[in-house]
């Protein structure tokens, strides 16, 4: 089954409000089969909603809506829409009661509200989508051809619990009727520390994607994630694909990948530390406490993570983490030396197993010829081992911090496996 997701909602168009709502019907659709083949949005107008749905409607036959099912003159999606397949609107007196109902439990004070008796009015026909999870009930509008539009409230707590409870049941059913049991699934895995370029040509003949999959490159501050897709198979079939695809891009690109979905590297690198049974401490100055952050929230991370300073000023370089002065007089704050001696320090301060520092200029001030902005030393200090690394980032203040707090983690990852950069 294919189908289309009309979004509405000006708060869409001006970008004051993100759209969660699309992506998160992608993900569950696709589990079941279900393949989203284009998503468009339109302003609270009823012209342009009319003739979003319209056009979806001619090319899939099935549209899911989300928004303007509120009780406010902007909510204009069901009287567009009941006006496509030519039906009026009609006062649900059941709907109303329980409306009236729900506002008199919750101790509102006033009387019910005149405007939310627009949430009671249905197109006539309709099959009424039950919402557990708020006020507005969704809607299920079907033609004589078989064409039909699901509408849903934008709020996406309610928009979620009620795909979940009655939307997804009621598609799933019908595509099990018709027959379709392949489905759409995805295995993405995760890569940080090589460009998407590289990565591409690392992966040689796989790089447009193994096994005849597509293959999807996604940069961005943590790295490049690689997306494969496997479409039109049964579910099985479709997995055990996935699992040669996968098995392919690591043999190639192992070496750079962290981990699978949305596994975050921290996690991998308290994982390490675990079963190595290594605690951390570290000492931070341009990212002023990221690094830390990132680490401690990852639940149960008290076990492994032990403490840190944040170092901005050389002085307190200096007083919290042992970086002699004469190291900062000769080679300055952002530096190979300075980096070392902070991770050694962050390491002997809180007697853990493994330092991790950083170091550098976030910007947008501060830099100089030889030391631009995006400069970043990263240091660890363990047992055996002391590395330190240079990188040289892009982007606004806070991406620097953050391409700069992963890099950190990648090298103390690296580190704990004792594997070459």
């Amino acid at each position: 089954m294919k189908l289309e997701v009309v979004t509405i909602g000006d708060e869409l168009l001006l970008g004051y409000t993100i759209d969660t709502n699309g992506a998160h019907l992608a993900r569950e659709l696709a589990g079941v089969g279900i393949e989203i083949v284009r998503r468009s949005t339109a302003g609270d107008d009823a012209a342009e909603i009319a003739a979003a749905v319209r056009e979806a409607l001619e090319r899939t036959g099935a549209v899911i809506t989300t928004g303007g099912l509120g009780p406010t003159s902007d909510d204009l999606t069901k009287p567009a829409i009941a006006a496509i397949f030519g039906r009026r609107m009609r006062m649900d007196e059941e709907i109303l009661e329980k409306l009236k109902a729900r506002w008199m439990a919750r101790g509102w004070s006033g009387g019910f509200p005149k405007s939310n008796e627009q949430q009671a009015l249905v197109p006539e026909g309709a099959r009424i989508l039950a919402n557990n999870h708020g006020t507005a009930p969704g809607i299920w509008l079907e033609d004589e051809r078989g064409r039909w539009v699901a509408m849903l409230p934008g709020v996406p707590r309610e928009m979620r619990g009620m795909l979940a409870d009655t939307l997804m049941p009621l598609i799933a059913e019908r595509a099990a009727a018709g027959g379709e049991t392949p489905v759409v699934r995805s295995r993405t895995l995760r890569t940080t520390g090589i460009g998407e370029s590289n990565l591409a040509d690392l992966l040689g003949d796989a790089a447009r994607g193994p096994a005849g999959m597509p293959l999807a490159y996604l940069p961005g501050w943590e790295g490049v994630d690689l997306r494969l897709t496997a479409r039109g198979l049964p579910a099985a079939e479709a997995e055990r694909a996935l699992d040669a695809g996968a098995a392919t891009l690591r043999a190639k690109a192992g070496k750079w990948i962290y981990g699978e979905g949305a596994t975050d590297l921290a996690a991998v690198v308290l994982d390490e530390c675990r079963a190595r049974r290594v605690t951390i401490a570290v000492g931070e100055s341009c990212t002023g406490g990221m690094l830390g952050a990132r680490l401690t929230a990852i639940p149960g991370s008290s076990d492994v993570v032990l403490g840190g300073v944040i170092a901005y000023a050389n002085a307190v370089k200096v007083a919290q983490l042992g970086v002699r002065q004469g190291t900062l007089d000769a080679h300055g704050a952002v530096s190979e030396e300075t980096v070392l001696e902070m991770a050694a320090g962050a390491r002997e301060r809180y007697g853990a197993g493994l330092g991790i520092a950083i170091t550098g200029i976030a910007g947008p001030g501060g830099g100089t010829a030889e030391k631009p902005v995006g400069t970043v030393w990263l240091g660890v200090a363990a047992d055996r081992r002391m590395e330190a690394r240079r990188i040289n980032t892009v982007g606004d203040r806070d991406e620097i911090r953050r391409r700069a707090t992963q890099a950190a983690l990648a090298l103390a990852l690296r580190t704990l496996r004792d594997e070459t950069l």
